[in-house]
């Protein structure tokens, strides 16, 4: 199961900020069970909707060069309050460095005025071409489906210049 956990990108500053938005809602699934009598969203999908919005950053950021962003650690995490349905989850990171394959963020997660998430994280980014020649096809496929996923949760002006329709 894939979960997108960015219903929207509200605001991006190339290079140092991205703001994002979750909409928690009783349709989904994992609430069933997180927690039946107190249905809240888990703190792996903060954290996980915190990393989505640091990989978005990277991507509009570089023009999609990379087709893998992944979570290589997550620091000094802490959670404050809970996300329940009917609520907005807010999600801000900011870029704090940046390497040939790393970077590292400053997160934090709001629903209104209270603090529900802080800490930081770091990504890889690469391609699988770069180890396998042969997957460059695979890297293209990936980029094609992500540039839908971003025309989708992000205004066009948002968008580096080779994704506007």
């Amino acid at each position: 199961m894939r979960f997108w956990l960015l219903d929207e990108i509200e605001s991006f500053t190339p290079g140092e900020r991205l703001t994002g938005v979750k909409n928690v809602s009783y349709s989904e699934d994992y609430l069933e069970d997180h927690f039946p009598e107190f249905p809240v969203l888990p703190g792996v999908f903060m954290l996980e909707a915190a990393t989505q919005a640091a990989a978005w950053l990277l991507r509009l950021t570089d023009d999609m060069a990379d087709s893998m962003i992944v979570l290589r650690e997550a620091r000094n995490i802490k959670y404050a309050n809970f996300v329940q349905p009917g609520q907005q989850l807010r999600v801000s990171v900011e870029q704090v460095k940046k390497d040939e394959r790393m970077a590292t963020f400053k997160v934090e997660g709001t629903v209104g005025d209270k603090s529900t998430l802080t800490g930081r994280i770091v990504l890889e980014r690469y391609c699988l071409a770069e180890s396998d020649a042969q997957q460059g096809e695979t890297d293209q496929r990936v980029r094609t489906y992500l540039g839908k996923v971003a025309r989708s949760i992000a205004k066009p002006e948002m968008l580096p210049a080779s994704m506007r329709v």
